[in-house]
Order: C-alpha cells, then structure tokens, then sequence
C-alpha cells in the first residue's frame, strides 16, 4: 500500500473555500478508487466524497454536494478536494484513503489512510 500525505487545510471564516490535496508516497494510485473522509471530535469518521480511477464517476456525502468537488490527477499521483461555501460543520480532521474493496460510502472499505489535515470553519 502506498502512503498519503494530504495537505491545505488550515483556518477559514464561514463561507469560505479550500483546496486538500493528497499526494501518494512510495507508489502510485494505481488503478483505486480514492476517498476523502472527515472526523470531528467524538464522532465517527465520515465519508465525504469518493472518486473512480477514470474520474468519470464521483460520490459525495448530502451534506457536501454542490459544494465540495473530488478530482484526480493520476499521472500527479494526486487526489484533491476544492471545498467552497465552508461551514463551521465541515470543521474535521480530513483524510484520504485508497478504495480496497466495498462501497465506496464507507471508511471500512478504504484502506492506506493519511495523516490527516485539519480544516478549521470559524463562524
């Protein structure tokens, strides 16, 4: 399994925007799936948005559609996500990962997690 390092979080006003990048360590993507997924204090890790090797098929969380975007650049072994219009609930620790086998909704079918970065959404 290759190692993620995500990066660009940081702290940001209600309304605002970032840009999370993921970069793959020691490998390439290969041919996976790859997740981002957030974690705030004492709740579950949370699915957010998921994107196919070929990038014509992506999945988002209902509470980020329309706002968060997911997008690959495989021969960048790279995996961002452009989130806009921040809220304060989208205040996590944001993590992607390598699709493994299952839905592409759940952290149990990811594997390969980063480091996490922090995206702080102040009022």
């Amino acid at each position: 399994q290759v190692q993620l390092v995500e990066s660009g979080g940081g702290l940001v006003q209600t309304g605002g925007s970032l840009r999370l990048s993921c970069a793959a360590s020691g490998g390439t993507f290969s041919r996976n799936a790859m997740g981002w997924f957030r974690q705030a204090p004492g709740k579950e890790r949370e699915f957010v948005a998921a994107i196919v090797w070929s990038s014509l098929s992506t999945f988002y969380a209902d509470s980020v559609r329309g706002r968060f975007t997911i997008s690959r650049d495989n021969a960048k072994n790279t995996v961002y996500l452009q989130m806009n219009t921040l809220k304060p609930e989208d205040t996590a620790v944001y993590y992607c990962a390598v699709h493994v086998a299952g839905s592409y909704l759940t952290a149990r079918s990811f594997g390969s997690w980063g480091q996490g970065t922090q995206v702080t959404v102040s009022s």
